[in-house]
């Protein structure tokens, strides 16, 4: 059974997603941790709860997402995968966070494959289909589990809300539009798991986003 366990990480409260089944296979979603402590807290979760992690999944490669893309590879050898239109934005990552007052040692590790729309990602005995929802950023890809009812939305959407269109390829009609036309067809009872902020649902979403 599909389970998801969240970490709220960084200043920007970023949810990192350790996501596994009865095998224990893990994959871990938008990696955010910042401080040594927090990569700490990181490990001691995945020791914990006993799990392997197989895959770095990134839903989209803005800052707050990737802090812990580099620890990641170096503990596990996972680079990070994404959607390619995203691959531009790890270029500069040490400088824009310096902009925000972070010292990064390095960027994150270049990407170890390429996820788009349709795209099937497999571990254990889990299977997450790929959803391309650009317009927060060109690249922004969901994870979505029919079987369990999960969605991993990234910054696509959040209860009650939708992502920022007004970072570089942000596109507010684009991002709407594919909310309208990708998720929200979705059953009311999916678990939206957003990449900041509490769960929520596509039924709670379709009835009360103001913004759909």
């Amino acid at each position: 059974m599909l389970q998801i366990h969240t970490l709220v990480f960084s200043p920007f409260q970023e949810n990192t997603y350790l996501v596994f089944d009865e095998t224990n296979e893990c994959a871990i979603v938008d990696p955010g941790m910042l401080t040594v402590a927090e990569e700490e807290k990181l490990m001691q979760t995945i020791d914990q709860l006993g799990l392997t992690p197989v895959l770095a999944l990134q839903t989209h490669l803005h800052l707050d997402h990737v802090f812990g893309s580099r620890f990641v590879f170096e503990k596990f050898g996972l680079a990070p995968k994404a959607h390619p239109a995203d691959a531009f934005l790890l270029e500069g990552i040490q400088t824009y966070a310096r902009q925000f007052g972070f010292e990064m040692k390095e960027n994150p590790p270049q990407l170890d494959g390429f996820l788009r729309d349709n795209d099937e990602v497999v571990f254990g005995h889990t299977t997450l289909r790929v959803i391309h929802v650009p317009g927060h950023s060109p690249g922004g890809i969901v994870f979505y589990n029919a079987e369990a009812s999960v969605l991993l939305a990234g910054d696509v959407l959040f209860r009650g809300s939708i992502g920022r269109s007004d970072l570089p390829g942000g596109n507010q009609h684009e991002l709407i539009e594919g909310i309208q036309a990708k998720l929200m067809v979705l059953p009311d009872e999916v678990q939206v798991y957003p990449g900041h902020g509490p769960a929520t649902t596509i039924g709670y979403e379709r009835a009360n986003n103001p913004f759909l």
